[in-house]
Order: structure tokens, then sequence, then C-alpha cells
């Protein structure tokens, strides 16, 4: 039986076989796995982000179709590449912008706008940029986040970025539909190459990743009923799988 099995798998194909998909911020981090993931399923890969040394070695280790380097929040270059994209894509996704820690009232105003301007003013212009190249069926997909869905001191920006987003998604899913727009809510990562480029999380996210981590450890399994908010034809589908989930427990 468990030969049977074995050769099932080997004999799987590929779920992205022939398929294209870019992935903006793919050089390092959550971009950088989904892209060797989607590559392991078959697919070919287009590539950005802001690092050219980053980006380089990520596009000789998976041999992408092509890789650019850019700033993702500047409207011009954004809208340049979307241009230049072969005719029809199949997937994209982005991964691009970082959390912006701080106390409102000490925030500088520009600060706060590009902080916004990363998050929610990125996922419209790639929508739009995106919406004319992305096949029928085809996925937009966005990083959201789960670390800020409560109030506290320094997480203003974050807090209202991480409310938002989901409800930007909805609208654009039905807006672009039968193409799918779906949002990945994201825990605290800490990511080794981020350490010194990214101001440190707010003690109060700290302590939630910490108790996060205890929780895992403890081998409590629960149902991730706040990983992934999926907009489109399928989400029915996986509030049908989380209730079984449940159920099960």
């Amino acid at each position: 039986m468990s030969t049977a099995a074995s050769t099932f798998t080997s004999q799987r194909k590929p779920e992205l076989l022939g398929q294209t998909v870019v992935v903006i911020g793919g050089s390092a981090g959550i971009g950088l796995e989904t892209a060797r993931r989607a590559r392991a399923e078959g697919a070919k890969l287009i590539l950005t982000g802001r690092n050219p040394e980053s980006l380089q070695g990520a596009a000789s280790e998976l041999g992408v179709l092509s890789s650019s380097a850019f700033d993702a929040t500047d409207p011009a270059s954004l809208e340049r590449f979307f241009r230049d994209l072969p005719a029809t894509i199949d997937h994209v996704m982005v991964t691009a912008g970082r959390p912006h820690y701080g106390r409102l009232l000490d925030m500088d105003l520009e600060d706060a706008r590009r902080a916004f301007d990363a998050h929610l003013l990125l996922t419209l212009r790639v929508a739009r940029n995106a919406a004319p190249k992305v096949r029928p069926g085809g996925t937009l997909l966005f990083m959201g986040g789960t670390g800020a869905r409560r109030p506290g001191i320094g997480l203003g920006i974050a807090s209202t970025v991480t409310v938002a987003l989901p409800a930007l998604t909805a609208n654009l899913a039905l807006e672009l539909a039968p193409v799918r727009v779906n949002l990945i809510a994201a825990g605290f990562v800490d990511r080794v190459a981020a350490r010194g480029r990214t101001r440190k999380p707010p003690q109060s996210a700290s302590r939630h990743a910490s108790y996060s981590a205890r929780r895992r450890a403890g081998g409590r399994r629960r149902a991730r009923r706040t990983s992934h908010v999926q907009h489109g034809p399928h989400r029915r589908d996986l509030r049908h799988r989380w209730r079984a989930a449940t159920h099960r427990r």
C-alpha cells in the first residue's frame, strides 16, 4: 500500500506546470520561499526585489524567466514593470513592504504616509496594473498580518493596515472577478535577514509572538482561523474545512 501511495505521489502532475507566477518581493523571506515552492510545482517565475544582489542570487537559484530590481512603492517603476510583462500571466504574489511601528503622536506624518503607501496603496496599484495581464481564473495574492489586530502602544499604523487590508481585498475581488483576489494574514515572522534593518517590534508584539510560540511548543492543535483570509469563489469551501476541523477536536 505504501508503494502504491509513493508511486501515485511520484506521478502527480505539478499543480503549476506551465503557469507564469510573478512574485513582487521575491528575493528573500516569504516571497523567496513561495517562489521555490512554485518552481517545484512547475511554474515559470518572474521575480522582483529592492536589493539587486539578493534578487540576482534568487534568480540564479531558481532559473527564472526574468527579474527586475526596483522599489515596488514607486508608482512609475511598478507601472513600467507590469507594462513590460508578457501578454498574459497566471498569478501575482506581493510580499513587498514591512510593518511600521511607532507612537502615533510622535510619528512624522510623512513616515505615516509612506507606511500606508507601502501597504494599502501598493495593493491598489498592483491590482490596477495587473488586471489587464492576469488571465481569468488567475490570482492576485497579498500579504497582511495578525500581530496588530489588538490596539497597543506603537501599533497604530500596523493595526490600521491589518484592519483595512481585508476590506480592500474583498472589494477588489468583487471588481476583478473572475480573477481571484486573496489575502494571507501571516503571524509574527522573526526573519534573520531582517534583523538590524527594521525597527524592533514593540514589546506587546514580542510578547504575542512568544506566547504563540509557547502554545505551539505545547502541542495544542487548533484550527488556523486567522492564517488565511480568502475572497472569491472558494471562500465557502474554506469555511466548511474550518468547521470540520473544529468538530474533530
